[in-house]
């Protein structure tokens, strides 16, 4: 449709069909042939289910066509349905959690598997995806921290970018594409004590500096939709904050798409108190400018009487409305309702092995080799035994995979079975994934116990370790201990796995950990036993491929920690691009009680933000600087050559931080500015450059003006957050 005939379109809509499209309903409503159940206690009638603009979790080519065509034949202007759903980290073929593909540090690769993503899903019906999330996360007790990319402002708008142009491409009407929800907005990823739905306090510097900039990443890159967060800010829930999606989302950030709330959050801006009953909480959201209401009854119970009332202004019902309208437009869904669901298309993309190289891809660059003494990896074949609860498991999709099979998923012996040098390594349970005094909750329920003879898988695995000359020992938290309402107070790995730990190291010291996480955990103990740890995230449908090919030096791990790992979990939150304060304590320096420092444990993480080793070396120059002097109008150009010393071709990811020595309020002791990928062959050397604008100096100053000040900088390039090869200019006017 053109504009015109959208407008007449929106005109001609009864006041029930316009609350119908800002109202999006369950999945599991429309198998229901009456208002019983679910629907009736949220005093949901017929007509509301009937006139509903979206569903939500419902899959499959020929289902959707068949709900479409009964839905669009029945409702009085025969308007379309959206399909929306988690497609978070793949549709069918898993890629691994979005922490992981940050650690890449390769927004290509991550915009290709996004689009991978979107041609699955597209086949199956879906219209719209729930991702990316943009959340910046600090805190590694937080469960949704897999979600999102990590600690840095500037790497996670790359990766959010990447992710919406993958699913959406130049036109979100070509064919294999979906529309990208961009959530949550905003501030979601810094709740009090790390605890999920709780309540956040930025100051308004640090959420414009620090937490906005992913998400205007996102919506510079054209994302389709925007989620409201769960969490207060300044203590009004993001659902019914008017100026952080009207003055700052719409009118700041230039955002002109649909926003939805998250599930049932406009129900709880009840229990937030700021809603005294459904009307109230109605009325605040549609003045917030909040267009679609995710699965609570307060749009479609309570929006008629509130314009009846001369309440809500019917302009806030048709500004809402258009926006709806206008998405499912941009989709052409008016002309093709079913898009690109097609049951035969399901056939050939679902799980397609070009769609399976490309996760396997992805798997092997996410990796991040943290430790590697005495160069135990790679493995030249069959040496070495394999032990512990991921040896043999296919839970390796992240807890958002909710339309995978897991019987699609490579484990790691599966991916031994098939390769003749290690056919016959031995595969050893060892222990279980979980404490059985500590059930793991699933979404619904609490999963049923691990069937294992503990003592006796453990005597197994001590006596493998005693024979092998080298251990592999597979270990990790379930996938269900982390993501949404999975928030941690400890980040410890089990007392059962560190129990194995011991007791295999007991016996035979030549152990590599092959660590697999939904978040940072703290890994002291695998540090101080384990000669190698290969950390593996939760890799998706080719994890064993992947993991076996990397412990097999086919692939060489280059990966770069997207968040740092915590010393302990006291140090919670921590990263890198903290500020100094006044009393900054190194070792050695200000030595003595009255530092910033744990009387304890040290300041600093166990592994940092950038950090990753590979099989090979790199040796780096010395920072050279086209000039010591730039101006406002001027650049200058921060180079180093690059040395691979190693026997090993390899990838290292150089990264470019930036430090302003002073400023009109406190300055991080440094900021992530830029990052290179490069692969260089045993001894071949390249020189990098990157270029230093104004622009890249800037901050909210005093006056809370986005802008740089003049005085000096330090930049420094290396292959991680602490480096100090570095160099000095001065910004001058």
């Amino acid at each position: 449709m053109n504009d015109s005939e959208l407008r007449s379109l929106l005109s001609d809509l009864s006041l029930e069909e316009k609350i119908g499209q800002l109202t999006q309903l369950p999945g599991y409503f429309q198998d229901a042939g009456t208002i019983t159940g679910p629907a009736g206690d949220m005093g949901l009638t017929q007509d509301d289910l009937r006139l509903a603009g979206s569903y939500l979790s419902i899959i499959g080519a020929e289902k959707l066509k068949k709900m479409q065509t009964e839905f669009m034949a029945q409702h009085p202007h025969h308007i379309p349905l959206l399909f929306m759903a988690d497609i978070i980290n793949g549709y069918r073929t898993v890629f691994p959690i979005p922490l992981a593909q940050a650690c890449t540090f390769n927004p290509e690769l991550i915009e290709e598997s996004a689009a991978t993503a979107a041609r699955e899903a597209a086949a199956s019906g879906i219209h719209v995806t729930f991702s990316p999330m943009a959340d910046l996360v600090r805190d590694a007790r937080w469960g949704r921290v897999m979600e999102s990319a990590g600690e840095d402002p500037f790497l996670s708008g790359q990766v959010a970018a990447a992710m919406v142009r993958g699913y959406q491409g130049s036109d979100l009407n070509e064919h294999g594409r979906i529309a990208s929800c961009l959530k949550h907005f905003a501030g979601y990823g810094a709740p009090e004590g790390g605890r999920d739905y709780n309540t956040v306090e930025l100051s308004e510097r640090t959420l414009r500096e620090d937490y906005l900039p992913a998400y205007q990443a996102a919506v510079d890159a054209g994302c389709a939709l925007v989620m409201t967060s769960f969490n207060t800010l300044n203590r009004i829930p993001s659902a019914a904050n008017e100026w952080l999606l009207r003055e700052v989302l719409r009118r700041e950030m230039g955002f002109d798409g649909m926003i939805i709330s998250d599930w049932n959050a406009l129900q709880e801006l009840l229990a937030h108190g700021i809603a005294q009953d459904q009307p109230e909480a109605a009325f605040l959201a549609l003045r917030a400018g909040v267009d679609m209401d995710m699965v609570s009854p307060v749009y479609a119970r309570n929006l008629r009487e509130l314009v009846e009332q001369g309440k809500v202004p019917m302009q806030w019902i048709d500004e809402s409305v258009w926006r709806v309208l206008t998405l499912k437009n941009r989709l052409g869904l008016f002309e093709h309702p079913f898009r690109d669901a097609d049951e035969a298309a399901e056939k050939t993309l679902l799980l397609a092995e070009e769609n399976r190289r490309m996760a396997r891809r992805c798997a092997e660059q996410s990796f991040v080799l943290l430790r590697n003494e005495e160069n135990l990896l790679p493995l030249s074949g069959g040496e070495a035994v394999f032990i512990g609860p991921y040896a043999d498991n296919a839970l390796l999709n992240g807890a958002w995979s909710i339309f995978a099979d897991d019987l699609d998923t490579v484990s790691l012996k599966a991916a031994l079975q098939r390769r003749p040098q290690t056919r016959n390594v031995s595969v050893i349970r060892g222990c279980t994934l979980s404490d059985p005094e500590h059930p793991v909750i699933g979404f619904q329920h609490p999963l049923p116990p691990e069937d294992l003879d503990a003592e006796a898988a453990l005597a197994e695995a001590v006596q493998a370790a005693k024979a092998a000359e080298k251990v592999v020992l597979c270990l990790g938290e379930h996938r269900e201990c982390s993501g949404e309402a999975a928030s941690r107070g400890d980040l410890s790995l089990p007392r059962c796995q560190l129990r194995l730990l011991d007791a295999v190291a007991a016996v035979n010291p030549r152990i590599i950990v092959v660590l697999f996480t939904g978040r940072p955990l703290d890994i002291r103990p695998l540090s101080e036993k384990a000669g190698s740890i290969l950390l593996c995230w939760l890799p998706g449908t080719e994890g064993g491929e992947a993991v076996l090919n990397t412990l097999l030096g086919e692939n060489n791990p280059g990966g770069k920690l997207s968040m740092s790992f915590p010393y302990c979990t006291g140090q919670a939150p921590v990263h890198y691009n903290h500020l100094n304060t006044g009393r900054p304590w190194k070792l050695g320096i200000l030595d003595g009680r009255f530092g910033s420092k744990y009387q304890d444990i040290p300041n600093d993480p166990l592994y940092p933000f950038g950090y990753g080793l590979s099989y090979t070396t790199f040796a780096c120059s010395p920072v050279t600087l086209s000039s010591s002097c730039m101006t406002r109008s001027s650049s200058i150009h921060a180079s180093v050559s690059v040395t691979n010393t190693g026997r090993r071709a390899g990838t290292e990811t150089l990264q470019l931080y930036i430090r302003d020595l002073s400023g009109s309020v406190a300055r991080p002791v440094r900021e992530l500015k830029g990052f290179r990928r490069i692969f260089l062959a045993p001894g071949e050397s390249r020189t990098v450059t990157f270029t230093i604008t104004e622009e890249m100096l800037r901050f909210y100053t005093l006056s809370m003006d986005y802008a740089s000040e003049c005085g000096d900088f330090d930049v420094f390039i290396g292959s991680d957050s602490r480096t100090d090869n570095g160099a000095r200019f001065t910004l001058t006017e």
